[in-house]
């Protein structure tokens, strides 16, 4: 499989692997992205140019997600293929040796000025036997190969700095591939960087009063979020996203909400809420909703920006109140 590397901002595209096809004047590229987040950069960098193919459509999970033949179909025209990497989405790591062999596939996890986190442990972020298995996609690891490699925190476009890294890899990825529009793609990500700065900016005076709150997210997907604007998570119901949590799971969390005072949990769309009702009856915490993909919002270039925004103000509202 051809990955975007590190090298200069890190892009080392194997020639053979874009040659083979360079799009006319007028012709747009078929593009795909692997999630809605990841697909609202490329969204916009492309601009006028063309409209990436998303290939995580509606409510779903990166973590348990399976191929269907309409996604095998998707990946097998695409020229450019932009997604995560192994550590997001391992479901994918066969499939596109085997369906796109030909497409540029850049990681964009691995996009010089991303710099991943390990996964959290310790404290309200492990089971008290300090279990071993943390679940992102530990099977596709040992099947690629990688049985001693770190486990790291793979949801790194919630930090805005890393978005930006990431448009600028989209970016000269883009201009490689399709040279006659360089500049176009270039000018938009610098556009939508200077917007990102902006955002930035304004997360961090909307959080600020309330950094000092502790709270428990229903899986540990924020970590970036929380370390850019200073925030107290203090533990997550879910140790491993695709597996439920059992009865003792259940009571050690609500045990580390006795314990730090934490004000809110967070559940998410992707999973049912039933669980963490359990977890918060007859405890005098609050409960909110957190998206870390933005499943509710309509794909697109502006997804992003909603993404982030939703973030900030179910996390103020919540620890805000009382």
């Amino acid at each position: 499989m051809i990955h975007a590397h590190r090298m200069g901002w890190g892009l080392r595209l194997v020639a053979a692997s874009w040659l083979w096809w360079m799009p006319t004047v007028g012709q747009a590229m078929e593009v795909v992205a692997s999630i809605k987040p990841l697909h609202s950069l490329v969204a916009a960098v492309m601009g006028d140019a063309g409209a990436p193919q998303l290939l995580l459509q509606g409510n779903v999970s990166e973590h348990t997600y399976a191929l269907r033949p309409s996604d095998a179909r998707l990946l097998a025209k695409a020229e450019v293929i932009f997604w995560g990497g192994r550590d997001l989405e391992g479901f994918l790591v066969r499939p596109l040796d085997n369906l796109a062999p030909k497409a540029v596939k850049v990681a964009l996890l691995a996009a010089s000025g991303v710099t991943l986190l390990p996964l959290r442990s310790g404290g309200g972020w492990e089971e008290e036997d300090h279990g071993h298995d943390h679940g992102h996609d530990h099977d596709h690891e040992r099947q690629a190969g990688n049985e001693n490699r770190r486990p790291m925190d793979p949801h790194a476009w919630l930090d805005p700095r890393h978005a930006m890294a990431m448009i600028q890899a989209i970016a000269a990825t883009l201009a490689q591939v399709d040279p006659t529009r360089a500049g176009q793609y270039q000018q938009n990500a610098s556009a939508w960087t200077r917007r990102l700065e902006q955002l930035d900016q304004q997360l961090a005076t909307e959080l600020a009063p309330v950094r000092k709150q502790p709270y428990i997210v229903f899986h540990d997907a924020y970590q970036y979020f929380e370390q850019r604007y200073g925030l107290n998570a203090v533990g997550s119901v879910m140790v491993n996203p695709e597996r439920p949590p059992g009865a003792r799971r259940v009571q050690e969390i609500i045990g580390r909400i006795a314990q730090t005072g934490a004000v809110c949990l967070f559940t998410e769309p992707q999973y049912s809420p039933r669980l963490a009702e359990t977890v918060t009856a007859n405890h005098p915490v609050r409960m909110g909703v957190l998206d870390p993909l933005g499943a509710a919002l309509p794909e697109g270039p502006e997804l992003y920006f909603g993404l982030l925004r939703g973030l900030s103000q179910a996390l103020a509202g919540c620890l805000r109140q009382g």
